[in-house]
C-alpha cells in the first residue's frame, strides 16, 4: 500500500521493464519506421474516408441509401473481425517471434487488397466486391497496426517514446494529405466517375513504396525456439482472457488505461467521422469545401502531433491526453454555441491540433506501461477494446440530435463521449516504472 493506505499493484519485475531496448535505434531505422505510417494512412485518409468509399456509395451503388448501408454492414463485420483477431496475432507475434515478417505479410495484404480495387466500375454488379474487399483491407490494416505499433518498444526507449511515436503520428497525417492533394488532381477534380477508381491503385502503390523501408531494415524479434509448444488460436484466446484475469489482480492500472482510453478514442474517431457530415449539413459546405476542411484538418494535426512529441516526453504523456482532451471538448461545445462559418473554421483547426498529439501520447504511454515481450499482446488487446466501444460516438451523436432536433446537436454527443473518456481517464495511477516527466504527478510507489 502507498502512504495513503491505497492498495498498489506490484510494479513489473526489473527484467521485463519497458526500454530494455537499451538505446533509440539508428536514425535510419526510426525514419523507416515514421515512413511506414506517411506510407499506410493513405489507406485511411483515401481509400476509407475521403475518396474510395464516397465512390463506392455515390458511383458504384444504385443510390446512397443502398451504398451506405452496405459499406456500414460490411465495417461493422470487419469491426468484429479486427476485435477477435488483433489481440490473438499480437500474442502470435510474440510468441513465434519474425515480427518483421509478420508486418511485411499484413502490409503486402493491404497493399494488394487495395490495388485489387481498381477493377471496380461505376455499376452495383460491383458493389458487393468493393464493399467486401474494403472491409477486408480495414482488417489487415488494423492487424497491421498492432506489429508496427510494437516496434515502438525496439526502436525508443521511455524517454523518447513521446516524440517518435508522435514523428510517426504526425508522419501518417502528412502523408495521407500529400495522397490526398495527389489524388484529388490526378483522378478527381474534372474526372469522370469511372475515373476515381484508380485511386485504389494509386493507393497501393503508394503504400506499397513508402512501407518498403522499414520491411527491409526494421527490427525483428527472433524466431521462437524449436522446442517452444506449438501455437494454437484456441489456447491463446485462453490466455488472453487469463492475462486479463491477471491484469486485475496485479496490474489494475493497464486494465484501467485500456478501458478508459478506449472511450476516448472512440470520442476522437467520431471528431473525424462526424466533422464532414456537420460541415456540409449545419454550415452548408460544398463538396470541395469539405474536402479542404479535410485538408486542413490534416496539415495542422500532422504538424501539431509531431511538435508536441518533445512536449510528451518532457511533461508526460498524461498531461497532454488531459489537457488535449479538456480543449477539444471546448473547443467542441464553442462550435455548438457560437455562430457562423469561420466559427466553425476556428473551432476545428483548434480540435485537430489536439486530437492527433492526444492519439500519439496514448499510444506513448502504453509503450511505457509495457514490458519487452508482451507488446504486440498488449497492442492487439489496445486495438481490440477501441474496437468493443466503437458504437458510442454514432449512438451518441444520433441520439444527441434526437434530443437537440438539430444535427448540429450531435457535436455534444462527440462531446459527451470525449469527457466521459477524460473522466474515466483522471484516476489512472501511472507505476513508477512508467513513469516519464508529468506522468510522476500520479505515480503508485
Amino acid at each position: 500500500m502507498d502512504h495513503d493506505g491505497i492498495l498498489v499493484p506490484a510494479p513489473v519485475p526489473p527484467e521485463r521493464e519497458p526500454g530494455l531496448a537499451g538505446r533509440p535505434a539508428p536514425r535510419r531505422v526510426v525514419a523507416a519506421w515514421g515512413l511506414w505510417d506517411w506510407g499506410q494512412q493513405t489507406f485511411n485518409t483515401v481509400v476509407l474516408t475521403f475518396v474510395f468509399s464516397v465512390y463506392i456509395t455515390s458511383a458504384v451503388a444504385e443510390n446512397e441509401t443502398v451504398g451506405s448501408a452496405a459499406l456500414g454492414n460490411a465495417q461493422a463485420w470487419a469491426g468484429v473481425a479486427i476485435a477477435l483477431l488483433c489481440p490473438v496475432m499480437g500474442t502470435f507475434a510474440d510468441r513465434i517471434g519474425r515480427r518483421r515478417q509478420l508486418l511485411g505479410i499484413s502490409t503486402i495484404a493491404l497493399a494488394a487488397s487495395m490495388a485489387a480495387m481498381v477493377v471496380v466500375m461505376p455499376d452495383p454488379g460491383w458493389l458487393g466486391y468493393a464493399v467486401w474487399m474494403l472491409a477486408f483491407a480495414s482488417v489487415v490494416s488494423e492487424i497491421a497496426g498492432v506489429f508496427y505499433n510494437g516496434m515502438l518498444l525496439q526502436i525508443a526507449t521511455p524517454s523518447t517514446f513521446g516524440r517518435i511515436s508522435g514523428m510517426g503520428w504526425g508522419l501518417g497525417y502528412l502523408g495521407g494529405l500529400v495522397a490526398l492533394v495527389a489524388s484529388l488532381f490526378l483522378f478527381v477534380l474534372g474526372k469522370e466517375p469511372e475515373t476515381i477508381r484508380y485511386v485504389a491503385l494509386f493507393s497501393g502503390i503508394w503504400t506499397a513504396v513508402f512501407c518498403l523501408p522499414l520491411l527491409l531494415i526494421g527490427p525483428d524479434t527472433p524466431p521462437a525456439d524449436r522446442d517452444a509448444p506449438r501455437f494454437s488460436f484456441l489456447g491463446a484466446y485462453r490466455d488472453i482472457v487469463r492475462r486479463i484475469a491477471t491484469m486485475w489482480r496485479e496490474q489494475r492500472y493497464l486494465l484501467h488505461f485500456f478501458l478508459a482510453s478506449a472511450v476516448f478514442r472512440d470520442g476522437l474517431a467520431g471528431v473525424f467521422a462526424f466533422a464532414g457530415v456537420i460541415a456540409a449539413g449545419s454550415f452548408g459546405f460544398s463538396q470541395e469545401e469539405v474536402i479542404y476542411l479535410g485538408i486542413a484538418a490534416n496539415l495542422v494535426a500532422g504538424v501539431s502531433t509531431w511538435l508536441f512529441g518533445r512536449f510528451d516526453d518532457r511533461a508526460g504523456s498524461r498531461v497532454l491526453i488531459v489537457g488535449g482532451l479538456g480543449v477539444i471538448i471546448a473547443a467542441g461545445v464553442g462550435i455548438l454555441l457560437l455562430d457562423g462559418t469561420a466559427a466553425f473554421w476556428v473551432c476545428a483547426m483548434v480540435i485537430s491540433a489536439c486530437v492527433g498529439p492526444v492519439q500519439s501520447a496514448s499510444r506513448a504511454l502504453l509503450a511505457r506501461l509495457t514490458p519487452l515481450g508482451l507488446e504486440n499482446e498488449n497492442f492487439g488487446l489496445y486495438a481490440t477494446t477501441g474496437r468493443a466501444v466503437a458504437f458510442l460516438s454514432p449512438f451518441a451523436f444520433t441520439v444527441a440530435i434526437r434530443i437537440g432536433g438539430a444535427q448540429l446537436w450531435g457535436i455534444l454527443g462527440i462531446v459527451v463521449v470525449l469527457a466521459i473518456g477524460l473522466i474515466a481517464f483522471l484516476p489512472l495511477r501511472v507505476p513508477a516504472h512508467a513513469a516519464s516527466g508529468g506522468d510522476a504527478g500520479a505515480v503508485t510507489s
